[in-house]
This record gives C-alpha cells, sequence and structure tokens, in this order.
C-alpha cells in the first residue's frame, strides 16, 4: 500500500539528494555523519524537524534536575569521536565506571568494571538535550536544507526516489527519503509499512534522584517481581531512575507525595545506592518490543524507534539505532563510489546486510532478559542467582558481555 499521490503529483519540487523525516537524536546523528559525503560528493541533504529547535548557545545552558538522559555505550562514544562530537558532549557526560546487576531477595549478582577492559569507561551517561545541542550546533555548518518546524502531509514515489508534499508549503523530490521520525508521524503505517508489536504489559517510570552518598560512576540493573529498575549515574551526584511496573500499578506510583514515592522505591531498590533524598518530574511510557517488519524500500530507509523500539532494560535502544546510522552512511559511502544514487537497491540492500545480524542480537538479548528474569518460579529464580554468580566469577564470559553491551561487539 503506498500513499495517495494525487495531492503532489502536479507541485513542483526540489531535488534533493537525501531527505531525513525527524531531526531529533537519530535524525541529527545521521545528518552529521554525512557531512564528509556531502562535501564529497556534492550531496544535496534536506532536514524536516516538527518541532521548532531551541535558539541558545553554550552559555544559556542549565542543566535542569528533571532532564531527561540516555545511556551512551562506549562504542557510540567511539562513533561521536569519529564525527568529531564527542568533545563537545563530553562536558555534560557521566562516566559508568561500573554495572551492579542484580536480583531483589537472591545472593546472586554480577559486577562489570571498565578497568577489567582497561577502557576509562564502559559507557556515559548524557541529558538528551545537551546532546542535542551539540548535534545542532554541528549541523548549522553544514550546508543543509532545512525544513522546520514542518510535517510531512505526504509523500508518493516519485520518478528518482520519493515526492513528499510538506506543511511549509514545499515539495521535494529525494533520491533517499529517510524515516528517523521516531514512528510518531504515522507515515511508517500510512506507506504501508506493518510492524511486529509484543506487548510487555509493562509501564516505564522515569524520574531523576538526589541520592546521599556519591554514586562513583556505577549503574545498577536490579531485577524485581513487577520488573527490572535501573539507575544510571548523572552529572552532580544525580542519578536517573527506570522504574518498570505492571500496566495498570503505575498510576498509585505516580500519585504519591515526593517521601511517600522515595519510600516506596527505597523499599524495592534496598540500601546499596544510598538513601534516595529527592525525586524530580516523574513521566511514564507503556513498553512493548516493535520491530518493522521492512527497514528498507528502494529509495527508502527506515531508522531508530521507526524501525524498532525495545524495552529499555539493557539501555540499547539509541546505541543501536546510531550503529544503524554509521551503517547506512557506510552503505552509501561505498554506493556512490560505486556511482549508484543514495537510493539504489543495492545501496540499500547492501544496508540491509549490514543491519540484520546486529538488530537481531540485541533484540534477541534485551527481550530474553525481560523474559527470563519476568517468570517468577522458585526454581528458576534460584537458577538465576547461581547463573548471576557463576557469570561474576567467570572473568572472560563476564567480560564478553560487557564488550557486547558497550557495543564494541556485534
Amino acid at each position: 500500500m503506498q500513499m495517495p499521490s494525487h495531492s503532489i503529483d502536479q507541485a513542483p519540487a526540489r531535488p534533493v539528494d537525501i531527505a531525513i523525516i525527524g531531526g531529533g537524536l537519530v535524525g541529527a546523528s545521521l545528518a552529521c555523519a554525512l557531512a564528509p559525503l556531502i562535501h564529497r560528493h556534492r550531496l544535496e541533504v534536506a532536514v524536516i524537524e516538527a518541532a521548532p529547535l531551541p535558539q541558545a548557545g553554550d552559555g544559556d545552558w542549565q542543566p535542569s534536575f528533571d532532564a531527561r538522559a540516555s545511556a551512551i555505550a562506549q562504542g557510540s562514544r567511539l562513533h561521536f569521536e569519529q564525527l568529531g562530537l564527542w568533545e563537545g558532549m563530553a562536558r555534560e557526560a557521566e562516566p559508568i565506571r561500573r554495572i551492579h546487576i542484580s536480583e531483589r531477595g537472591r545472593l546472586g549478582a554480577t559486577r562489570l568494571a571498565a578497568g577489567e577492559l582497561s577502557v576509562e569507561a564502559l559507557g556515559h551517561v548524557l541529558p538528551n538535550a545537551w546532546m542535542g545541542r551539540v548535534l545542532h550546533r554541528r549541523l548549522a555548518e553544514l550546508p543543509l536544507a532545512w525544513h522546520c518546524p514542518a510535517r510531512v502531509e505526504s509523500m508518493a514515489p516519485g520518478e528518482r526516489g520519493y515526492r513528499l508534499a510538506l506543511s511549509d508549503g514545499q515539495c521535494l523530490e529525494a533520491g533517499l527519503t529517510v524515516l528517523a521520525d521516531g514512528g510518531r508521524s504515522g507515515l511508517k503505517e500510512r506507506l504501508g509499512i506493518d510492524s511486529r508489536a509484543t506487548p510487555y504489559d509493562q509501564v516505564a517510570l522515569i524520574a531523576n534522584l538526589e541520592v546521599s552518598r556519591p554514586h562513583d560512576g556505577t549503574a545498577y540493573e536490579r531485577f524485581t517481581p513487577q520488573g527490572p529498575l535501573a539507575l544510571l549515574p548523572l552529572t552532580g551526584g544525580r542519578m536517573e531512575l527506570v522504574w518498570t511496573h505492571a500496566v495498570g500499578s503505575e498510576a498509585e506510583t505516580l500519585a504519591l507525595s515526593d517521601s511517600d514515592f522515595l519510600w516506596r522505591l527505597q523499599r524495592a531498590f534496598g540500601d546499596r545506592a544510598g538513601r534516595f533524598r529527592r525525586v524530580g518530574q516523574r513521566h511514564s511510557y507503556p513498553l512493548s518490543l516493535i520491530t518493522a517488519r521492512e527497514t528498507v524500500r528502494p529509495g527508502l530507509a527506515v531508522l531508530g524507534n521507526a524501525a524498532h523500539a525495545l524495552h529499555p532494560v539493557a539501555g540499547q535502544g539509541f546505541n543501536l539505532a546510531l550503529r544503524g546510522v554509521m551503517d547506512l552512511v557506510a552503505s552509501l559511502e561505498a554506493g556512490l563510489a560505486d556511482g549508484q544514487s543514495p537510493g539504489a537497491t543495492t545501496v540499500l540492500g547492501d544496508f540491509e546486510a549490514r543491519r540484520d545480524r546486529d538488530r537481531h542480537n540485541v533484540i534477541r538479548f534485551s527481550d530474553g532478559l525481560v523474559r527470563l528474569f519476568g517468570i517468577d518460579h522458585p526454581l528458576l529464580s534460584h537458577a538465576r542467582a547461581a547463573g548471576l554468580i557463576g557469570l561474576n566469577l567467570v572473568g572472560p564470559l563476564r567480560r564478553a558481555l560487557a564488550r557486547r553491551a558497550m557495543g564494541l561487539e556485534r
């Protein structure tokens, strides 16, 4: 099924080589990664973003206690270094030097440390707003065609790709169109790209916390009967909470006073991280495993949450998306060197081949963790505890797990 094309067939269109729908973290990362190709091959690249971009310099930056953050794996840091972006991002990045994995009510635990892998950090935690600011500061230096704020009102196959009619009254004809809008626009569905959706019957509750003692760069992943509970280290001694609830039970927790919320969290997590003293604004969203049945078509590629939305248990969502960005750019570079157009079937076939194994492994890993620790059975609980103890004792296996979580192995 294709979107209706009669509304844009007759409109004059500006030709562009690549149109990126979505200027958020994934779309902006792609635009930055395309910089060498833009200069080398004189590519015309357009970015369409529905939300107005903030106009502020670094001097206006004030870290918010309530800022949402993302875990950036070591592999993703290396990608950002390759793009010349990490130096700017590092200013607000908090290193993850240790990861502590445990199950409530069981003695077993696994500890991963950066020193074991001879790296400074296993990853970093970055406020999303700061990461976006660094990305858009770089984009301002590139010869991009910005359409912001603007939405894609309709799109249909054209002679050399897709024709896009925008809400700002302009029309583009793109050799390659990249859906990087997080799946929020409905374009994927209107193009007839179905998704497999597996609800977890869980809701993630997100908030920032003030803790009584320094976190020392330790991230915690604790499995409870209600679902995983994670704490990520932030700058200023804060920690970001990701607390999973069964669907329907989160409303009561969200409605608690701050003191009652902190008391309930302390009881669920324990005292390992110290005493929870303050909580910021609380947000929640339902959790499902969503994978698009198609991620490429001639002239079209799907990236980020539009392609796959994961459970946050292993913190792999954005890192998987960034590897997709880098693989797409590698396929484009190889195709352009051979004289192929960005939307050529061979180029996108190469991209899909690069992504298939990585995507499959990460989805299987994160989904398997949720399901393994979501089964409440005494014998299985003892087996999980023994497994965590065994994993902690077997150095090579533990280090292999760490390298995969860091995005250094696929």
